[in-house]
């Protein structure tokens, strides 16, 4: 049995997707108890609350853990005591010469720290940014053609969930990932103009990019998160601590093809945004 946490989320989905893929059983754990696919076993719980995670654990073997929620020392003692072999952590593209005062990288650090002090086998994935951020565009897009956007000159070369899916799942399911940190890229770094392009393309639209200046960005991000975290995302892409323009190997190395495109998640996610 494996316990994939934040099951219903876009990543969490993945995971469970490809675990089924492969015959395997899964424990959905989120906080609605709602899996997205009926062939896993559904489990309500708060990833805040190691006892709630403990009483998911009956039967579990491997784990895929979201980072940053409290007591996760606790939580992972009470895995380790429930028999769980390995952890699956998703974590950050940060991290690597990541700067502890960075809010964001500061509870990634933490995230991996508490995994490798717990003594479980573990494996970490490092994804730089997802493709389907491009979900935040949904309201813009319901009320015209025109996506603003923050950052304009940053290239990412966002990655589909469907591929840390896949690598979660090679991860907790086959030997030899143990005490590995991968970092997972998409095929090519993209401005986010030119996936506000394709995606436009993707719903036969012509959509139009307005790149936000810093002021307005920050203005919009302040009304919508914690001012460390809007301070953090300012480090990583205006002060340029943070590249994630490279494009990774490690989709194809550990999977055996290439990492899919924008194009491809946007054709696969075009309902979401009619």
């Amino acid at each position: 049995m494996f316990l994939v946490t934040g099951a219903t989320g876009n990543v969490g989905s993945e995971v469970v997707s490809h675990l089924l893929q492969q015959g395997a059983p899964v424990r959905a754990f989120s906080r609605s108890g709602r899996p997205r696919t009926d062939s896993a076993e559904p489990f309500a719980g708060d990833l805040n609350a190691p006892s709630s995670v403990a009483a998911a654990l009956d039967g579990v073997r491997g784990i895929f853990l979201l980072p940053g929620y409290q007591r996760l020392p606790e939580t992972l003692a009470r895995c380790a005591e429930a028999g769980v072999e390995r952890v699956v952590l998703l974590s950050s593209s940060s991290i690597p010469g990541g700067e502890r005062t960075n809010a964001v990288t500061r509870y990634m650090m933490e995230s991996e720290e508490a995994v490798r002090a717990s003594g479980l086998a573990w494996t970490f994935l490092r994804p730089c940014a997802f493709a389907s951020n491009a979900l935040q565009w949904k309201d813009q897009l319901a009320a015209g053609d025109v996506i603003r956007a923050p950052f304009p000159h940053v290239r990412q070369a966002t990655l589909d969930p469907y591929d840390i899916g896949a690598v979660a799942a090679l991860a907790l399911t086959s030997p030899g990932h143990e005490g590995r940190a991968y970092a997972l890229s998409g095929p090519e770094p993209l401005l986010p103009e030119e996936r506000v392009r394709i995606l436009g393309e993707v719903l036969g639209r012509k959509l139009v990019f307005a790149g936000q200046t810093d002021e307005e960005a920050r203005a919009e991000m302040s009304a919508q998160m914690p001012a460390q975290y809007v301070a953090a995302f300012f480090r990583f892409y205006v002060d340029g601590t943070l590249d994630e323009s490279p494009v990774r190997p490690a989709v194809e190395q550990l999977t055996g093809r290439p990492p899919r495109t924008f194009r491809t998640w946007a054709t696969e996610h075009a309902g979401a945004f009619r």
